[in-house]
């Protein structure tokens, strides 16, 4: 147990998995989506559908999704902020099958009309696990910088990735990969000590049988 364990997360009240966890979800969606958001649909399963009023998780969520970090002064004005803002925002209880009780999916719509659909739960003392990105299987914590790389499932292409990552001098903490079927759409999730220059989004592209990588730094 550290340190983090004992006293929680900085933040502003009243809870640190309704409050806090639900701000950074917010910010992961919004760092993903990577544009302003004017939309935004929120879906809330088990305790968050339940108490999402009360413990102020609605305010949270929506202050994440305008950037805020769970430590913002304003995240209670969130509300305010985001009509300021010109950002549409509903909240509907629903059941997510086999979902953690403080789980959201967040569908957020950009000014450019790019859309990114990010489903997250909230698992104690503030921290979050994304375990889906548009509909994909994923599984990150938020906690490192993070590479969702898209491509085609085919021979040589995971290697091909994290052979250039290494070459860059960065570890990789974690990996996971989820995949729709044999040789169709698969998705990396590559977590990593340190930080990398955004620019390594361009020479993944370029790599065989990308589709798209995004880079989300800690929130």
């Amino acid at each position: 147990m550290n340190v983090f364990d004992i006293v929680g997360p900085v933040m502003i009240g009243p809870s640190s998995s309704h409050t806090a966890g639900a701000a950074r979800i917010g910010r992961v969606a919004y760092k993903l989506l990577g544009e302003e958001a004017v939309k935004a649909q929120i879906l809330l399963h088990g305790s968050f559908a339940k108490t999402y009023r009360g413990h102020g998780t609605d305010k949270a969520l929506v202050a994440g999704i305008l950037g805020m970090k769970p430590d913002d002064a304003r995240l209670r004005q969130s509300f305010q902020l985001a009509q300021q803002a010109g950002l549409q925002f509903s909240f509907t209880p629903t059941h997510l099958e086999g979902a953690h009780p403080n789980t959201a999916r967040i569908q957020l719509t950009g000014a450019s009309g790019n859309q990114i659909s990010v489903q997250g739960a909230s698992v104690g003392g503030g921290n979050i696990l994304i375990t889906q990105v548009n509909g994909m299987p994923v599984e990150l914590t938020g906690q490192y910088t993070t590479l969702i790389v898209l491509h085609r499932d085919a021979p040589g292409t995971i290697a091909a990735v994290t052979e250039y990552v290494g070459r860059l001098g960065a570890n990789i903490c974690n990996f996971r990969l989820a995949r729709e079927k044999k040789g169709g759409t698969a998705v990396m999730t590559i977590e990593l000590d340190g930080g990398l220059d955004p620019a390594v989004n361009r020479e993944i592209r370029k790599l065989p049988n990308i589709i798209g990588s995004t880079m989300l730094e800690p929130v």
